[in-house]
């Protein structure tokens, strides 16, 4: 029977201590957004404002996320809280931008949904908003990642590549939105077990998706699109 070398286990526990570690951290600059939900009586009416707070919280806290697992995975760093911290401060610019835009979107195409539920008109344009708002979020995904990646990268640098990626590599797209539905309802649901245990695994799976299909992008795809 072989036995798990002590190498193992340090990765192991390193492994653990970065997912955890990274918890904390989002809990932390996601606090706001838990304490809105909380404060809002009627979750139903305040859903624009909810969702504008979470673009704006979520995008930078996605790219802090990031360059935590970009740091784990290039050189086994553990200075999960100092990372998270430096690339959350560093993206603030940019990122709550970035977030706020998509929740504009988000928030204007949930509207007009309501809006032309039930009529002619809704049933030839749902389908329309739909997309729509799946690529503002998928886009904002790609760019807070590439945030992450090249810290010196001006917000309009990454937005361009992450339209295209989003749609020229729609597979990879739709999963990780569908793993981000998966996080969302479980925080929503639970939100201690959601943040305390399951964010930074399926981040993660966001993160590695997202870097995979950011990276083979062409570099004339990048400038021209």
């Amino acid at each position: 029977m072989n036995r798990v070398s002590h190498e193992t286990y340090l990765h192991v526990a390193g492994v653990v201590y970065v997912a955890l570690a990274t918890n904390l951290a989002l809990a932390v600059v996601l606090a706001p957004l838990l304490v809105a939900v909380l404060v809002v009586p009627d979750v139903t009416a305040g859903w624009p404002l909810l969702v504008l707070l979470t673009g704006a919280l979520g995008a930078p806290a996605l790219a802090a996320a990031a360059a935590v697992f970009s740091s784990f995975s290039t050189d086994g760093t553990t200075a999960v809280l100092r990372t998270f911290a430096r690339s959350w401060a560093r993206s603030l610019r940019r990122a709550v931008p970035l977030g706020s835009a998509a929740g504009a979107v988000l928030v204007v195409v949930g509207v007009d949904a309501v809006v032309l539920a039930g009529t002619t008109w809704g049933a030839l344009t749902l389908p329309l908003l739909a997309v729509v708002a799946l690529l503002a979020v998928a886009v904002a995904v790609l760019a807070a990642v590439q945030l992450a990646e090249r810290p010196g990268a001006r917000l309009r640098d990454v937005v361009r590549p992450s339209v295209w990626v989003a749609v020229r590599r729609w597979p990879f797209t739709l999963f990780s939105l569908a793993v981000l539905a998966l996080l969302a309802a479980a925080v929503a649901s639970r939100p201690a077990l959601g943040l305390g245990l399951a964010a930074a695994p399926l981040l993660y799976v966001v993160w590695a998706n997202s870097r995979w299909s950011v990276r083979p992008a062409p570099a004339g795809a990048r400038i021209a699109a």
